[in-house]
């Protein structure tokens, strides 16, 4: 029976958390890791300036108190699963999409970052809306794409990206296998005063600017598909090799 590591940003409270555990636990043994707050937008960081806590809920159900996604996998594996890799790491399913640039922010899709990092084929899951979201209907997607993971595995140094629409299992038009797209982005700081007159900051999207070109991300869900893209640890611009070397910046 394969071991399944599930965590999230969104927190351990999550429906969406909720709805894949349930739709995965016909797979496998599934192992709940999760913040005990919503850290969306942390990205890919680890704590190491203060120690962590980890609080059982239930039974293969813990929450980490004050840590990130990635935190979680660490402990997940290190501690519950007593370094014992899982057969796979799912991150999600997060209330909201995580499309074109925004993966770089992303708490969900830097979980499954972690579990690729420590040698484990992984999967963030995100659902494409802002409310209502009908997370048992995705959750159904969400499941055979890990079985088809468990069944088939995942290309070395790889893992996914996917978006979901949200509506219901039967209306979705089918998957596509997507490259990252690309937004505008047009965030705004906001100034408030606190009660002692000091300033504060708050940082918000206004608008999220995605470019619907075709074999994005953006593209294949706004057109009814589950988006699948394919993402991977070696950050090195391969392209930008050769042109660097023509202008002389090194050999």
């Amino acid at each position: 029976m394969p071991t399944i590591l599930l965590t999230n940003d969104d927190g351990y409270f999550s429906e969406g958390l909720k709805a894949l555990r349930q739709a995965l636990s016909a797979l496998g043994r599934v192992v709940v890791v999760a913040p005990d707050r919503n850290l969306s937008g942390v990205g890919h960081s680890l704590t190491f300036t203060e120690p962590l806590r980890m609080r059982r809920v239930e039974e293969d159900f813990y929450t980490v108190i004050g840590g990130t996604p990635a935190d979680c996998v660490h402990l997940g594996y290190r501690v519950v699963l007593n370094e014992e890799k899982p057969d796979i790491v799912c991150s999600g399913i997060n209330q909201g999409p995580n499309l074109a640039e925004d993966i770089t922010y992303s708490g969900t899709v830097s979980g499954a970052m972690e579990g690729r990092i420590i040698g484990v084929p992984s999967v963030a899951f995100s659902a494409f809306g802002r409310e209502d979201f009908l997370f048992e209907d995705m959750a159904i997607v969400c499941r055979d794409i890990v079985k088809s993971i468990l069944d088939r595995g995942l290309p070395e140094d790889t893992y996914l990206n996917v978006n979901i629409p949200n509506v219901k299992a039967e209306e979705i038009k089918g998957v596509k296998l997507t490259r990252q797209g690309k937004r505008a982005y047009k965030e705004k700081v906001f100034k408030y005063l606190d009660p002692y007159g000091k300033p504060l900051y708050w940082i918000a999207a206004q608008e999220f600017g995605w470019q619907a070109q075709e074999g994005t991300d953006y593209w294949a869900v706004i057109n009814g598909y589950v988006s699948i893209t394919p993402l991977h640890l070696d950050m090195t611009n391969h392209r930008a090799l050769k042109e660097l070397k023509h202008l002389g910046f090194g050999s």
